[in-house]
C-alpha cells in the first residue's frame, strides 16, 4: 500500500526539477538580454538621455600657484537672478514703448484723457499674442495683459464686456500653427460674432470715453499663414487671406464706430496686415501697431494711450494695400518638382547610394522678384510709373507718427573718396509742446541704366535715433555711409561689386517715400566705374568677392526661355512681373536632380589629397591655455593632435543646445538655448527667462542702443544661469507677410536687420556669450521647410544684396573682448575676436543644402567675410542633412543627439581632417567665451557622473549579481537532484 506513494513522490521530484529549469533558464536569459539591450540603448542614445537627465559635472580645481589669480573674465552687473529679472522686465517695457508705432491719429484723438473709462473689444483684449510659437517662443504665463497694461496707466475698464470676451476665448481657440504639421494646423481668426458684443451694448454708456479694439494675428515656426481662408472661415469669400480683416472683425469695428465717439485700433501682430480700409475710415480715429510685446510691453501700450509715453516707433516693413498684388505673392508657398525621387540612406553608415529610405518630395521656391522686395519694389515701381503709390501703400517703410513735431536741418556734409565714407550731420529740433524722440533716415539713389545692373529707386543707407528732446530743444546726429556700400553686385558681367559712374543722390527722409521738409537731397559723384575685384576688393572684405552661385543664377534669364524663370527687371516691370511656376518649370533640370542626390562621402574621400592628421598624441595642454591666442597659433595644432577621433565626433554629433565636454583638455560642457525673444528651451524649462518683444517690435524701435541694452541684459542673465551661447539673433527677412516666422525676424530690409542684430549680438558678447546668427540663409518661408529642404532660387545679386547682407554686417561688425592670462604669473591681457557662431538653415541654396554648401559656408562666410567661429546646423533630424557633407562644407556642429545622426566616414584622411577642422572652430569660440570663467592653466579635472549613469551602473551590477546568484542556485539544485539515486519503479 505504501509503494505507490513513494513512486509518485520520486516522479514529482523529477518533474519538479524539469519545471524549475524550464522556468528559471528563460527568466535568467531574458534578464541578461534585457540588461544588455538597456545598456546598449543608453550608450547609443546617451546624448539624448543626458539632455533630459544631465551630463554629470566636471569639477575644475586650479593649481595652488594660480589660486590667487583673477579668473573672473566676465562679471554680472547684478547680484542675483531676481535683480536681473526685474531689470529685464523694465527693459522690455522700454523696448515696447520705443517700438510701438502710432500709424494714425486723426484730429489728435490720442492721447486719451487721464483716467478715461474705456471699453476693450476684440478677442486679443483677453487673448493677446505675446510672441510666436516654436523654438522662438518664450514663457508668458506671468506677462502683463492688455487689460492690466491699461489699468496700470489709470484707465477704468468695462468689466462686463471684458468677461464676455474672456469666456468666449476660453471656449473658442484661434488658429494655431503646429510645427511642421500643416495637416493639423488651423487658421481660424477666432473673433467673437458681433451678437456677442451687442449683448453688452448696455454697458458701453459707462465706459464710452473710447473703444480700444484689438486685432491680432499669431505666427509660428514650421508653418506659414494661409493665403486662402476658403473653408477656414465660413464667411470668407474666394481669395480672402488671413492677413485681411474677416467679417466678424469688420462687424465688431462697425459696432464700435456706432457706439463710441473715439475708436482706437491696436494691431497685435508681428507681421503686416492689410489696413487700408481702417486708415481711410473716418470712424477709426487712431491706429497703433503694437507688435508682440513680450512680458511687460502692454504697460507701454497703456502709457501711449495715456500720453505718458510719446510713441517713437517706425515701421520695419511696407504695409501694402493689397498683398496679392505684391511681386512675391505668386512664388510663396508649396511647389514641387515632378521628376525628382530623392533617395537617402537609412543611416549614415550605409552606402550613399542606398535606397533603404526614399523621399519623393522635392520642393522649390523662385525669388523671381529679384532685388525688388518690400519698399525696394514699391518705391521703384512708383518711380517708373508702374503703380500709383498712394493706392498701393498704406504705410511706407520707416513710417511713424508722434505726439509732437520735429524740424530737421542739415548742418554739415563730408564726402570722402571712394574708399572712404559720406557723413551727414543733422540738427533735430522739437517744435511741438511735448518731449519726444525722432528717427533720422538716410537713403541713397544710385544711377540706373535700363537693361543694366538692377537697382532700387531708394535704399536705406543709415539711420539714427535721437534721445528724448524737450520742447524747443535740439539734438545733433551724424549718420555715416561707406561709399563702397552703395555698390551693386553685377553677377552677369563683372562677377563683382561695381560702383558705377554717375551721381548718387542722398536724401534724408521721414520714411522711404517722403523727403524730410527743410532738407535738400545732395549728390555724390563717382567719376568712373569701380569694379571691386582681385586685389581691389572692398575694404571690408577679407578677400576678393566673386561669383559663388552661378548654378543658382542659371535658373533665371531675362526672357524665361528654356524652362528658366524670368527675372523681374526695372526696365520692364509690366513685362517681367513674376508669375507662378509653369508646368515646364516644375520639371527639374539634370543639375537640379543631381543636387538632390545623397552626398557621397566615399567619393569625397577618394578625391582628397591631404594626409591624415595626428590624433591621440600626448600633450599637457588644456583648452584654457589657448584662450586669447590667435586661431592660427601653433599651440592649436598641439592641442588638436592630442584629441581622439571619438572625443571629437562625440562633441560634433551631440550639439543640441550644447557643446559636449572633453575631459582630456578640461573643456567644460557649454549651454546654448534658443531664442530671439529671450532665452528659451524645449528640454530645460529652468533656462526660460524674461520674454522680450518679438524681433519685429524690437526693430520698430530703430534704436541700436536699445538693441545693445537687450543683449547686455541677456548677457547678465546668462552669467547667472551658466549660459554660454545663444541661438540668436535671427536675421532672415520678411520677404512675404505670410511667413509664419516673421515674428522672429527684424525687417524686410537687410540693412536695418543687420544693424539691429549687430547691436544685440555685441551687447550679449560683452558678457562672454557667443551668438549663433541664424538661419543662414534664405530661410524666408516655413512651408515645406523639412521636406528635403526647399530649393531656393535667386540671382547672385539678389542673394548677396538682399539675403546675405544682414549676415555679412553682423559677421564683419560683431566683436567680443576677451580677457586672458598672458603668462605664468597671472598677468591679464585683452584681445578681441569676431562673432562666435552661425546657424545654417533647413533649405537649399539652389539645389544644395545650405549647411552642405561650400560656396556659402566656406567661400563666402570664411574666406570673403573672415568668419573664424563655428557653424551649427538647424535641428538635424532629416536625412538630406548629411553630417559628413556639413563638416566638409564648413558646418561644424550637428544640432541633434546621437544616434539621430552619425558620420558615415570617420577614418579616411578627408573625414579626420574635416572632423579636426570642425573641432578647431568650436574650441576657438568656446575657449574665448564665458565658459572658461574661473579656469586657469594647470587645473585638475574631476568628473562626477550624473545620477542616471550611477543608477545604470548600480542597476547593472545588482542585476549581474542576481543573475550570477540565480545561475549558482540553478546549478546547485541541478547537481543536487542529479546526486539523488533513482527510485525503482513497478513494471
Amino acid at each position: 500500500m505504501n509503494a505507490r506513494p513513494r513512486k509518485d513522490a520520486a516522479a514529482k521530484k523529477r518533474m519538479s526539477n524539469k519545471a524549475y529549469l524550464s522556468i528559471w533558464i528563460p527568466v535568467l536569459s531574458f534578464v541578461v538580454a534585457l540588461t544588455i539591450v538597456a545598456n546598449m540603448a543608453l550608450i547609443i542614445a546617451g546624448g539624448w538621455v543626458a539632455s533630459q537627465f544631465g551630463n554629470g559635472t566636471y569639477e575644475f580645481t586650479n593649481a595652488e600657484e594660480s589660486a590667487g589669480w583673477d579668473t573672473s573674465y566676465y562679471e554680472s552687473d547684478y547680484a542675483d537672478i531676481d535683480e536681473v529679472d526685474a531689470a529685464a522686465q523694465a527693459l522690455v517695457e522700454e523696448i515696447a514703448a520705443g517700438g510701438m508705432v502710432l500709424a494714425k491719429n486723426q484730429d489728435d484723438a490720442l492721447p486719451l484723457d487721464s483716467g478715461a473709462a474705456v471699453t476693450m473689444l476684440g478677442r486679443a483684449a483677453a487673448d493677446p499674442v505675446f510672441g510666436g510659437s516654436g523654438s522662438g517662443s518664450v514663457d508668458t504665463n506671468s506677462a502683463i495683459t492688455p487689460r492690466v497694461g491699461l489699468e496700470n496707466a489709470g484707465f477704468s475698464i468695462n468689466d462686463a464686456m471684458y468677461q464676455t470676451i474672456d469666456a468666449y476665448t476660453e471656449d473658442t481657440k484661434r488658429g494655431h500653427i503646429e510645427m511642421d504639421r500643416p495637416d493639423i494646423s488651423t487658421y481660424d481668426i477666432g473673433e467673437l460674432p458681433v451678437d456677442q458684443y451687442e449683448s453688452q451694448v448696455s454697458t458701453f454708456a459707462d465706459y464710452d470715453d473710447a473703444a480700444v479694439v484689438f486685432i491680432a494675428r499669431p505666427g509660428g515656426e514650421g508653418g506659414d499663414l494661409t493665403t486662402d481662408m476658403t473653408g477656414v472661415d465660413a464667411n470668407a469669400v474666394e481669395g480672402q487671406h488671413q492677413l485681411e480683416l474677416n467679417q466678424d472683425e469688420r462687424d465688431m469695428i462697425a459696432l464700435a464706430e456706432e457706439s463710441f465717439e473715439t475708436v482706437v485700433v491696436v494691431v497685435n501682430a508681428s507681421t503686416t496686415m492689410e489696413l487700408g480700409d481702417l486708415q481711410q475710415d473716418d470712424g477709426v480715429d487712431a491706429i497703433i501697431l503694437a507688435g508682440s510685446p513680450g512680458a511687460t510691453g502692454f504697460n507701454a501700450l497703456g502709457g501711449i494711450l495715456s500720453g505718458d509715453v510719446n510713441p517713437s516707433g517706425r515701421t520695419t516693413d511696407t504695409w501694402a494695400a493689397d498683398f496679392t498684388a505684391d511681386p512675391t505673392f505668386v512664388n510663396f508657398g508649396s511647389y514641387f518638382y515632378e521628376n525628382i525621387e530623392a533617395h537617402y540612406p537609412v543611416s549614415a553608415t550605409e552606402s550613399a547610394t542606398s535606397n533603404a529610405s526614399v523621399t519623393t518630395n522635392a520642393p522649390f521656391v523662385n525669388y523671381a522678384e529679384g532685388i525688388y522686395v518690400g519698399y525696394r519694389y514699391y518705391e521703384t515701381a512708383a518711380a517708373e510709373g508702374f503703380i500709383d503709390y498712394d493706392d498701393a501703400v498704406v504705410y511706407p517703410f520707416g513710417y511713424g507718427l508722434s505726439y509732437t513735431d520735429f524740424a530737421w536741418e542739415i548742418t554739415g556734409t563730408e564726402a570722402g573718396d571712394v574708399d572712404g565714407t559720406i557723413a551727414v550731420t543733422v540738427e533735430v529740433t522739437n517744435t511741438g509742446d511735448v518731449a519726444g524722440r525722432d528717427v533720422v533716415e538716410l537713403y541713397y539713389t544710385a544711377p540706373y541704366t535700363p537693361g543694366g545692373i538692377e537697382k532700387s529707386e531708394v535704399v536705406l543707407g543709415g539711420f539714427d535715433k535721437t534721445g528724448v528732446i524737450e520742447p524747443g530743444a535740439s539734438e545733433t546726429v551724424t549718420i555715416e555711409l561707406a561709399v563702397e556700400d552703395m555698390a551693386s553686385y553685377d553677377y552677369q558681367d563683372a562677377a563683382a561689386y561695381v560702383l558705377e559712374a554717375g551721381d548718387y543722390v542722398l536724401s534724408l527722409r521721414t520714411d522711404s517715400h517722403h523727403v524730410a521738409e527743410g532738407t535738400e537731397p545732395f549728390t555724390y559723384t563717382v567719376g568712373s566705374d569701380i569694379v571691386y575685384s582681385g586685389e581691389n576688393h572692398r575694404a571690408s572684405d577679407l578677400a576678393e568677392v566673386t561669383n559663388q552661385f552661378d548654378d543658382v543664377s542659371a535658373n533665371f534669364s531675362a526672357d524665361g526661355a528654356d524652362g528658366t524663370v524670368q527675372i523681374m527687371s526695372r526696365a520692364d516691370f509690366a513685362g517681367t512681373f513674376p508669375t507662378a511656376p509653369t508646368a515646364e518649370q516644375m520639371i527639374a533640370s539634370d543639375a537640379t536632380v543631381e543636387g538632390f542626390e545623397a552626398w557621397d562621402y566615399d567619393a569625397a574621400a577618394e578625391a582628397f589629397e591631404g594626409d591624415k592628421p595626428t590624433t591621440n598624441a600626448k600633450s599637457d595642454l588644456q583648452l584654457i591655455d589657448l584662450r586669447g591666442l590667435a586661431k592660427d597659433d601653433p599651440l592649436w595644432d598641439e592641442l588638436l593632435d592630442s584629441l581622439t577621433v571619438g572625443e571629437m565626433t562625440d562633441m560634433l554629433l551631440n550639439g543640441a543646445y550644447q557643446t559636449a565636454a572633453i575631459g582630456s583638455i578640461a573643456k567644460p560642457t557649454t549651454l546654448e538655448p534658443d531664442g530671439p525673444a529671450g532665452f528659451s528651451s524645449f528640454i530645460n524649462s529652468s533656462i526660460n527667462g524674461t520674454a522680450y518683444p518679438s524681433e519685429f517690435l524690437i526693430a520698430q524701435t530703430w534704436d541700436v542702443e536699445l538693441g545693445a541694452a537687450m543683449g547686455e541684459m541677456l548677457g547678465n542673465e546668462a552669467l547667472q544661469k551658466g549660459i554660454n551661447g545663444w541661438y540668436a539673433p535671427a536675421v532672415n527677412l520678411h520677404r512675404s507677410p505670410f511667413a509664419g516666422r516673421n515674428f522672429e525676424y527684424y525687417s524686410e530690409d537687410p540693412f536695418l536687420s543687420g544693424a539691429m542684430a549687430t547691436s544685440v549680438a555685441n551687447g550679449v558678447a560683452s558678457k562672454g556669450v557667443y551668438v549663433t546668427l541664424k538661419h543662414f540663409a534664405m530661410n524666408d518661408q516655413e512651408t515645406n521647410r523639412v521636406d528635403n529642404g526647399p530649393a531656393t532660387w535667386a540671382t547672385e545679386q539678389t542673394i548677396r544684396e538682399i539675403y546675405l547682407k544682414p549676415f555679412e554686417m553682423a559677421v564683419k561688425d560683431v566683436t567680443m573682448d576677451v580677457e586672458y592670462l598672458a603668462d605664468d604669473q597671472g598677468t591679464t591681457a585683452e584681445t578681441t575676436i569676431g562673432i562666435g557662431g552661425i546657424m545654417s538653415s533647413f533649405n537649399r541654396i539652389g539645389a544644395t543644402w545650405t549647411g552642405g554648401s561650400e560656396a556659402l559656408m566656406t567661400n563666402v562666410l570664411r574666406e570673403e567675410w573672415g568668419f573664424e567661429g563655428f557653424a551649427i546646423t538647424d535641428f538635424n533630424l532629416y536625412p538630406y542633412m548629411n553630417p559628413n557633407q556639413g563638416i566638409s562644407a564648413g558646418t561644424d556642429l550637428t544640432l541633434t543627439f546621437q544616434p539621430s545622426k552619425s558620420f558615415g566616414d570617420t577614418s579616411s584622411a578627408k573625414a579626420v581632417t574635416d572632423i579636426r577642422n570642425a573641432t578647431h572652430n568650436i574650441l576657438f569660440t568656446v575657449a574665448n567665451s564665458n565658459a572658461m570663467d574661473g579656469l586657469a592653466p594647470g587645473a585638475t579635472v574631476d568628473y562626477t557622473p550624473p545620477t542616471w549613469v550611477v543608477i545604470q551602473i548600480v542597476s547593472t551590477v545588482v542585476v549581474g549579481l542576481l543573475v550570477l546568484g540565480g545561475i549558482f542556485m540553478v546549478v546547485r539544485r541541478v547537481r543536487r537532484h542529479r546526486a539523488v539515486p533513482a527510485t525503482p519503479t513497478d513494471a
